[in-house]
């Protein structure tokens, strides 16, 4: 296992996270449980305050995020995002294929797969703006990060995994942050399967360089979509397994998002199933 040493230059601790498998993944979810269960105990008020967020505040975003928003993804942050499991399917090499490997990993638009196959994810069309702010630097705008994001198709299924899909590499890419802290995506909105709310996966890393080369991972999460938006894509044709799923599970509930309901990672959405979605979030890491 891998030491960590010093700091990284955003001021975290380093954490070579990226031979992670499925033991951390565990660990990670148990170790959030353990103690969002002490706050718990506190009642939800105190537990949220203990937390950095505000009572008013969190039910503002849990809120306004099913139906507002700006195309900028800059709402303001004032905690870190939590650390969650990059699930079984990351394709950063720490489980099987690594797709960062590739040199045509860095693209804005990750609809289609690129290499030998040219094969194009269908869907409705979501852009994707996460924007990266410095937790240890007063939450000032991370310009020059780098995230790759990566989610399932129409079906639920991934690509370099799913059985049909082991040789495609669509809904993958990595993306530089600009001046504002955001890397935007074109994409296509995801489907909702069997246990887990509808999410997209991401990982922060300091540079382009260090995505591409093996590097540190600065931050390990995931975005939640709001149930308004995915009820209207799913009424769509393509996504009629989404309908079932989606109604057997919710955000509250969910393995990942369900401890805190997703404050820190609801995205607001904004747009109709027929011209597309935008999904914006604003992060600290």
């Amino acid at each position: 296992m891998n030491e960590n040493h010093g700091t990284d230059h955003f001021g975290h601790p380093h954490d070579d996270r990226h031979d992670r498998g499925l033991e951390y993944d565990v660990r990670t979810l148990l170790d959030r449980r353990r103690v969002l269960g002490v706050l718990g105990g506190l009642g939800a008020g105190a537990a949220l305050a203990a937390c950095g967020v505000g009572g008013d505040r969190a039910s503002s975003t849990s809120s306004s995020s099913t139906t507002t928003g700006s195309s900028s993804g800059s709402d303001t942050v004032d905690t870190e995002v939590p650390d969650e499991t990059a699930g079984p399917y990351p394709g950063d090499g720490s489980n099987g294929p690594d797709a960062l490997a590739e040199s045509g990993i860095v693209r804005s638009d990750i609809t289609s797969s690129y290499g030998t196959s040219t094969t194009k994810a269908e869907g409705v069309p979501l852009t994707i703006n996460l924007t990266v702010t410095d937790s240890a630097g007063g939450y000032a705008a991370m310009e020059g990060a780098a995230v790759y994001l990566w989610h399932c198709d129409r079906d639920g299924q991934y690509s370099l995994y799913s059985p049909g899909v082991e040789g495609e590499n669509y809904l993958r890419g990595v993306q530089p942050t600009n001046a504002s802290g955001t890397a935007t995506f074109t994409s296509i909105f995801p489907a909702a399967y069997s246990g887990r709310w509808p999410h997209i996966h991401f990982e922060v890393y300091q540079s382009v360089d260090e995505a591409t080369s093996d590097g540190q991972i600065v931050k390990t999460s995931q975005i939640a979509l709001p149930e308004a938006v995915c009820k209207q894509v799913y009424a769509t044709s393509g996504y009629e397994q989404s309908v079932t799923n989606l109604a057997q599970t919710s955000l509250t509930r969910d393995m990942v998002f369900g401890d805190d309901g997703g404050i820190h990672q609801l995205a607001t959405v904004t747009g109709d199933a027929t011209s597309g979605y935008v999904a914006n979030l604003t992060i600290g890491v």
